[in-house]
């Protein structure tokens, strides 16, 4: 089998880009190509950050992407605004952008000292050709060709103007005193500097869970409206799972196997990293330790000059131990590492021999975080305590980010958003 073939098998991606009721597109993070890997969007200088920026703040989000088709592609960008649900707005470009709406991505290097021959690309945002002139949702769309009909991916981001302020509290879920699985995250929104009129129909919240989408609570609305404050201290609306600690796996060198690395193999011409075959934590008592809440870094420790383009591409392969299979539904890998989504390009297959549920992945080198999930037949939220188990002492990150439009107004705002740590407070 050529290696064409061994990465469609690996990588399939279905799209999930769908028109909503309104015939809008509704937005995600997807990759439309199998070439396409190490997709990375966060703030220039720290890759674990999130991709968010303030309106006219002096920084600069990093967008980072190999093809590993080994060619050099004539890759473009453009920029849309999206509402509070990622539903692309109703306004024009040249409302929300200052510049070209279409430009192309002419930063890009050659892979050197790899197995995988691959090109590396690059771009800042904002940047001379291109700058944002409101807050809110934005979607990062990169197509081939200057031919948006020909997309490879696509990238949320957020620019925000700090007009609210958040302060939350994340605890032991209040109607949960027994089993202790659940965290409840309580918060008030500070609006002194926004005039807010009709809280109630005015102001969108959404608080996620380490960056996910599929479990996000977007329908909130503030139980106490108070002179400056809106207050969502609820004991049920407001919970989430709280999962347990990401497993972890370290490729950073190829000599020795690192933590969660059980065999590293070389069969040319490629790199295999077995890990660890994994067993299941649901019935086991919650063990703490650091952890990155479902990120990766790409990173090596063997010498090298740079890791964008001589950390080396490897096949990794996954096992999960079960007595049988489960009924009814799908497990898959899931993590930053297979864009928090759940499709065939990372859905694990029972090997009736071994008894274990399988994957294989081709990743950068690098330390990843990842976990187990089970989705039932017909969902799209996956179940990350039935394989994983649910405590709530887990340390996760919670984002909340806080829209805003009154009466007049033709998008959502983006006037708030805040991090906050389970543990950290």
């Amino acid at each position: 089998m050529n290696l064409h073939a061994i990465l469609t098998c690996l990588t399939l991606v279905i799209p999930v880009v769908v028109f909503s009721q309104e015939n809008r597109f509704y937005h995600e993070n997807i990759n439309y190509r199998d070439d396409i890997k190490s997709v990375q969007l966060f703030r220039e200088g720290f890759e674990l950050s999130n991709p968010v920026l303030e309106l006219n703040e002096d920084a600069r989000l990093i967008l980072k992407f190999d093809d590993i088709s080994g060619e050099v592609k004539n890759y473009y960008y453009t920029v849309l605004h999206c509402d509070a649900n990622w539903n692309e707005s109703f306004i024009r470009q040249n409302d929300y952008l200052d510049g070209f709406p279409d430009n192309p991505i002419d930063d890009y290097a050659r892979s050197f000292n790899t197995t995988f021959n691959y090109i590396n690309y690059y771009l800042e945002l904002p940047n001379d050709r291109i700058r944002f002139k409101i807050s809110g949702n934005y979607i990062l769309l990169v197509f081939e060709d200057n031919n948006r009909q020909k997309l490879i991916f696509s990238r949320r981001f957020y620019i925000t103007e700090p007009l609210v302020r958040v302060e939350a509290l994340i605890r032991k879920a209040t109607r949960d005193a027994y089993q202790g699985e659940n965290q409840e995250v309580d918060f008030t929104l500070f609006h002194e500097k926004l005039r807010i009129d009709n809280p109630m129909d005015e102001v969108k919240v959404v608080v996620m869970q380490n960056n996910r989408w599929d479990n996000a609570i977007r329908n909130l609305k503030p139980l106490f409206i108070q002179p400056g404050r809106l207050v969502y201290d609820y004991a049920q609306e407001n919970v989430f799972k709280a999962g347990n600690e990401f497993r972890y796996f370290d490729t950073r060198n190829h000599r020795l196997n690192g933590e969660g690395v059980d065999e590293t193999s070389f069969f040319r011409p490629y790199y295999h990293i077995t890990l660890t075959p994994a067993e299941v934590r649901s019935n086991r008592r919650y063990f703490s330790y650091r952890e990155m809440n479902g990120r990766y870094v790409v990173e090596s420790q063997e010498p090298v000059s740079d890791y964008d383009l001589e950390c080396d591409y490897q096949f990794v392969h996954f096992s999960l131990m079960l007595d049988a299979p489960l009924m009814g539904g799908n497990i898959y890998v899931f993590g930053e590492l297979t864009n928090w989504s759940t499709n065939k390009s990372n859905e694990m297959t029972w090997n009736f021999e071994t008894h274990r549920y399988e994957l294989t992945l081709l990743l950068k080198q690098g330390y990843y975080n990842y976990m187990y999930v089970y989705v039932p037949q017909g969902s799209r939220v996956v179940d990350h305590t039935n394989l994983e188990g649910s405590f709530w002492e887990t340390e996760n990150d919670y984002q909340i980010f806080v829209y805003y439009r009154d009466l007049s107004g033709r998008y959502d705002r983006l006037v708030g958003y805040s991090q906050f740590n389970s543990k950290n407070r």
